[in-house]
């Protein structure tokens, strides 16, 4: 057996350590130098509302690669392509939830700084993850995947 061959997308980090690291510098820097991302009234309802969005969003994604036997892990083998629930709608469901809470933890705070950062972490995401996994998964699929590429947007 070779033990040399990689069976994951070998992403650049974990996928929550993405989002976790500039969001925490946000908050950081928004108590350093307050910048507050919109008025007081209604940014808890719309940060609980996207909050829980992501959890329905996530739980439903996660869910499904379970049934499927996959790993929620990047750095695990997948063992099947999931395509249904929202899956169908996204190749990224759980990229998606992770992002929602970001930006709900952001409103909640009132931070302008973590929106500040979010590019650079959708840009880390997708080319230094979703880019890895879908190659990963083309290798390991082939056609399979590359049809389910055809007919489902990466993000929404």
């Amino acid at each position: 057996m070779n033990h040399n061959i990689i069976d994951h997308p070998n992403v650049i980090a974990p996928p929550p350590a993405i989002y976790a690291v500039p969001l925490t510098t946000g908050i950081l820097l928004q108590t350093l130098f307050p910048m507050n991302l919109l008025p007081p009234v209604g940014v808890y309802v719309l940060g609980g509302l996207l909050f829980i969005l992501a959890g329905i969003l996530a739980v439903s994604a996660i869910r499904m690669m379970r049934q499927s036997g996959t790993s929620v892990a990047p750095n695990q083998p997948t063992i099947a392509i999931v395509t249904d629930g929202p899956y169908r709608f996204s190749r990224n469901p759980i990229y998606i939830s992770l992002t929602l809470v970001y930006c709900s933890i952001s409103l909640v705070a009132n931070a302008l700084w973590p929106i500040i950062l979010l590019p650079i972490v959708l840009i880390l995401i997708d080319r230094g993850v979703i880019a890895r996994e879908e190659r990963y998964l083309e290798d390991k699929f082939g056609e399979e995947y590359i049809q389910y590429k055809t007919c489902v947007r990466r993000w929404i």
